[in-house]
């Protein structure tokens, strides 16, 4: 009974309110009414976010006709035919102030509320959501790039470029005349923002709008073409499609920390103005290029932006599959300007994209595996090098003279050497080994470990473990000839894992071992001997950790044996010479274990050799040497057997070591290890349809190779010969002069960036769905000049496009907001006026520490960490990500550089509309919140930046506030404060003053440590307070 009362009441208010309201409902549209055109467009962006396929509140859909007749919870929402009684139309009208849709967003206009009523009047006919074949086929985008005629315009004057003539005939048809050309101020705070993310300097300003030649406005932009911060501006752009971070992704976020040497690959690739066809090639198929270069390998590394699963427990052939999924989707997206990723599970339901053609382009990438390519780190890291290593090679030039020379006089002795060390080398082999013990055999260490002799001559290690150790053991022996100390590390059931090391998984690492004899047992004096080689039973591979590095006079080196955990090794360190014993000898004997966190010797066991292997008694090539008779050695090869002996001779030894020590003190190249995507070299993968997008179910029956979209000119493999097409052929066909697509796209998106909407508008969908070219011609055109280039520019120059746009009138309108064209071209399709546009995350950082005079201006380099708040990092798995903010200049790094972890991103990035990386971006969109005032006025970097920024400009050599006052507005936003301007700031510096004056507590807060000499705290604050209102003017943070 009650479920039914409340019904009738529903009802009954449903009535009431659609009574009241039909008077007021805007007029229904006196034309017929195109649904894909007309009402689509209405739903999908009003509607469809809260009643489409995703979600679905109070039960109501409306993207198709039977969802939006069967209604939802409160019934019906439109009458057939009756658009007066239609629930829909009153929500959408604001008649109903009870309830208003959209509850966010813009509300639709009393038009847009007619169009619909109009609609349902006349049937509410909704035609078949999926295009036509034809349709789908002759769809625009895919036609030919046509060469057009350009338009003839009343207004030529105006024309400074053909772009602005395709514009103006537009305007012109619907009688709009163009806005005025921007003030000089506005050019060229609008050129240093967009061509460099950075703000013009005073000087510059001053200089350029002072300058009254005709050519001064195109100078300006062939000097920021030039300038190395362009590859900077319009490298950040391609890092948003390219979906880079500077970590993994998924739970564990793994950090990458040499990603960024594909990032400085894209400044450098920008600032060359390579050319896009080349671009394009090297970053999606460089190692398949003839004599493929490392920098050409290190540029596929774009589709090494992936994001990596490295959890416990995964398939890595389910990860594998979903990376190149998103490779070959990035590719629709950026390239093709497709949603391609539509077709991955069926065919694409509104473009001309199959099943079978999603898995062609897939079929490109299944055969390329990410593996590693060695790179140099930078071009200014390689200067370096080489300057260091043309002084390094000057250097052992000279001493390699002076040894020369000297070997020249060893002959006899020279040869007396060979002769019984040859003789010495065949008396081993045949000597049986022995092993001898030390008697009177004592055992130390520091850190109060305690060692017990076991029945087989060995110690064990017990109590305390320190962190690091030295064993010291002492002993004497009367044995005439010991060539080696052997070492036996031994398991032991009392230890961690059973040994034979302490730490708990039962490593150890024995950094350096010292031998000492003497004559007497106290060691007052002693003489260390010397090592020739080493060898052992096992040597851990990961570094490595060898036997050998336990003689290298390094610490940070050492023998250890993982994963070979509780079992019984051994090292045999073999002398230089025999140990000579006149009666008896003492010997002590360090090991020292120096890695720290306890990896150290659990049991063990020294012995003293006699007799050697002929492994380690001389260094292994020189062994080799030995085999080959005297007369039969190539120059190079007795010049190696003769550095040897210069090493032992008395008369060469000195100069051998500097010669030696210097050869190891040779320059490292500036190389990184870096993960890149490489072509499967062996067992190639054959290519399936996949079930509904299934890994798992892999439809054998359907083999596809890589092959381009029916809707355009095929891919052909590059060699005839070959069986089928590969990435190389793939980035080939991109950018083939065939491909209407890519130039379109292309063209496209750096015009969004210019004027911050696309010619297409939907920048990311070129397909049915997607946006018809505002200026279809004037995209044609462009795509034309880009691939093809002419005379004096070369084909796909990024450099000459850009150009050729910011040098139109088009491009130098001013943006100022004409209220005559909001009725006639609200979105400013027609290009009547220039776009105001908030500056990226990025950018709005930059300016700020720019102006204060803060930011770092070096380009290139590894990630840096900014101040972060406090528990960012916190969110990462398991705590295994530390983010340690950086001091010194990568402290005020441009925000480009700054690491990007994709599941801990810095918030003032995503505050601002950041990408997260996890996909490709192609398109940023603002937003408009209240954390983002409160992140520019009070987060620890832009606090920082009003304090360096007042003091700035308390530092200058200026006479009065309103000179201090004028400079901070220039150097903010270029122009020069109108005279109502700076008495507002004036009188908000005077309420600043007395604010402080009276808030001494607040005022030395808001100082800090920004100390002006002569100044007080009060007024040091008072000026950081309006230095702060200043960065934080709308005005600062746009591109007008």
């Amino acid at each position: 009974m009650t479920a039914r009362f409340a019904l009738l009441v529903t009802t009954l208010l449903v009535i009431a309110s659609l009574s009241l309201a039909a008077d007021k409902l805007p007029p229904p549209a006196d034309r017929k009414i195109d649904f894909a055109k007309d009402v689509r467009p209405l739903l999908e962006k009003h509607c469809w976010g809260c009643h489409g396929a995703k979600k679905q509140e109070s039960g109501l859909r409306l993207d198709s006709r039977e969802a939006l007749l069967r209604g939802g919870d409160i019934g019906k929402v439109i009458a057939a035919g009756d658009s007066e009684r239609s629930r829909l139309i009153v929500l959408v009208s604001g008649t109903d102030p009870q309830t208003v849709m959209p509850p966010d967003g813009p509300q639709l206009k009393p038009e847009e509320v007619g169009i619909l009523r109009a609609w349902i009047d006349q049937g509410s006919v909704w035609p078949d959501d999926s295009p036509k074949k034809e349709e789908k086929n002759t769809h625009w985008a895919y036609q030919p790039i046509r060469r057009v005629e350009l338009p003839v315009v009343k207004k030529s004057d105006w024309v400074r470029s053909p772009i602005d003539q395709f514009v103006l005939a537009e305007l012109e048809k619907r009688g709009i005349a163009p806005s005025p050309e921007a003030d000089r101020f506005t050019l060229i705070r609008r050129l240093n923002l967009d061509l460099l993310g950075l703000p013009p300097t005073v000087e510059e300003v001053e200089a350029f709008v002072n300058d009254s030649r005709p050519n001064a406005y195109e100078e300006l932009v062939d000097r920021l073409l030039k300038s190395p911060h362009f590859g900077e501006r319009w490298g950040r752009h391609w890092l948003d499609m390219a979906r880079y971070a500077d970590s993994d992704g998924y739970e564990k976020d793994n950090p990458r920390p040499d990603a960024y040497r594909w990032r400085d690959w894209v400044i450098d690739a920008i600032n060359n103005d390579l050319p896009f066809d080349q671009f394009t090639v090297e970053q999606i198929a460089g190692d398949l290029l003839p004599n493929a270069t490392a920098m050409q390998k290190l540029a596929t590394a774009f589709h090494r932006q992936t994001l990596t699963n490295t959890e416990g427990g995964t398939d890595k052939e389910q990860w594998r599959v979903e990376a190149c999924f998103d490779r070959t989707e990035t590719t629709g997206a950026v390239w093709l300007g497709l949603t391609v990723g539509c077709a991955r599970c069926h065919s694409h339901k509104y473009d001309a994209i199959s099943q079978r053609e999603y898995y062609q382009l897939f079929a490109a990438y299944n055969n390329g595996d990410e593996e590693t390519a060695v790179v140099p780190k930078s071009s200014e890291d390689v200067a370096a090098y080489e300057k260091a290593k043309a002084a390094h090679d000057a250097e052992l030039a000279g001493i390699t003279a002076k040894l020369r020379a000297e070997q020249a006089k060893l002959g006899d002795a020279f040869a007396a050497w060979e002769a019984k060390a040859q003789a010495a080398l065949a008396e081993s082999t045949a000597k049986p080994l022995k092993l001898h013990t030390l008697d009177d055999l004592k055992v130390e260490s520091d850190g109060n470990v305690t060692f017990t002799a076991q029945k087989d001559g060995s110690f064990l290690a017990s109590g305390p473990n320190p962190n690091s150790a030295t064993y010291t053991i002492t002993g004497k022996t009367m044995v005439a000839g010991v060539a080696a100390i052997r070492l036996d590390v031994l398991p032991d059931n009392s230890l961690p894992a059973k040994g034979p090391g302490r730490v708990a998984h039962g490593n150890f690492v024995l950094s350096e071992m010292i031998v000492e004899v003497s004559p007497t047992a106290d060691f007052a004096s002693t003489r260390k001997l010397e090592f020739a080689g080493a060898k052992a039973d096992f040597e851990q591979a990961d570094k490595p950790w060898r036997a050998a590095d336990v003689i290298d006079g390094k610490e940070d080196t050492g023998w250890a044996v993982a994963p070979q955990y509780g079992k019984e090794h051994w090292a045999i360190f073999a002398l230089k010479e025999p140990l000579a014993v006149n009666g008896s000898v003492f010997v002590r004997v360090q090991l020292r274990q120096l890695y720290g966190q306890q990896h150290t010797i659990g049991r063990f066991k020294l012995s003293l050799q006699t007799g050697i292997e002929p492994s380690i008694a001389l260094p292994e090539n020189i062994q080799k040497l030995f085999a080959v008779k005297t007369d039969q050695r190539s120059a190079e090869q007795t010049q190696q057997m003769l550095d040897y002996y210069s090493s032992l001779d008395a008369a060469t030894k000195t100069l051998a070591k500097q010669f030696d020590d210097l050869k190891k003190k040779e320059p490292p190249k500036p190389e990184l290890t870096v993960r890149v995507l490489l072509q499967r070299a062996k067992d190639p993968r054959k290519t399936f349809v996949f079930r509904r997008g299934e890994f798992l179910e892999p439809l054998t029956e359907q083999e596809v190779v890589p092959a381009a979209l029916a809707t355009l000119p095929p891919m052909k493999p590059r060699d005839e010969k070959s069986a089928m097409a590969d990435r190389l052929d793939l980035a080939r066909w991109l950018v083939s002069p065939n491909n209407p697509l890519t130039p379109r796209v292309t063209v496209n998106y750096i015009w969004r960036q210019l004027f911050g909407r696309g010619i297409v508008a939907s920048v990311n969908d070129f397909g049915i769905r997607g946006e018809k070219p505002s200026h279809p011609e004037l995209l044609d055109w462009l795509a034309t000049a880009f691939r093809d280039g002419d005379k004096s520019v070369q084909p796909w120059s990024r450099k000459a496009l850009i150009k050729r746009i910011v040098t139109s009138a088009t491009y130098r309108q001013a943006s100022r907001h004409r209220p005559e064209l909001l009725d006639v071209d609200p979105q400013n399709t027609l290009l009547a006026r220039q776009n105001r546009l908030r500056v990226e995350a990025e950018i709005v950082r930059d300016l700020s520490l720019d102006v204060a005079g803060l930011l770092s201006k070096k380009i290139g380099g590894p990630s840096v960490f900014p101040a972060l708040p406090a528990g960012i990092t916190d969110l990462s798995y398991a705590g295994n990500f530390k983010w340690t903010n950086s001091t010194g200049e990568d402290r005020n790094r441009r925000g480009m550089y700054t690491f990007f972890k994709r599941t801990a991103p810095h918030p003032n990035l995503t505050t601002f509309d950041c990408p997260d990386a996890n996909l490709t971006c192609v398109e940023r969109r603002a937003s408009n919140t209240p954390l983002q005032a409160l992140i520019t006025l009070n987060n620890e970097t832009f606090l920082e930046a009003s304090q360096t920024f007042a003091k700035r400009l308390l530092s200058q050599p200026l006479t009065d506030d309103a000179a201090r006052l004028n400079q901070a507005f220039r150097l903010c936003v270029a122009r020069v404060p109108s005279d109502r301007e700076l008495h507002q700031l004036t009188q908000l510096l005077t309420a600043n003053r007395d604010f402080y004056r009276v808030h001494q507590d607040d005022a030395k807060k808001l100082a800090g440590n920004t100390a002006v000499s002569g100044l007080s705290p009060d007024e040091t604050a008072a000026w950081i307070a309006t230095a702060r209102i200043l960065l934080n003017l709308d005005e600062f943070i746009t591109r007008e």
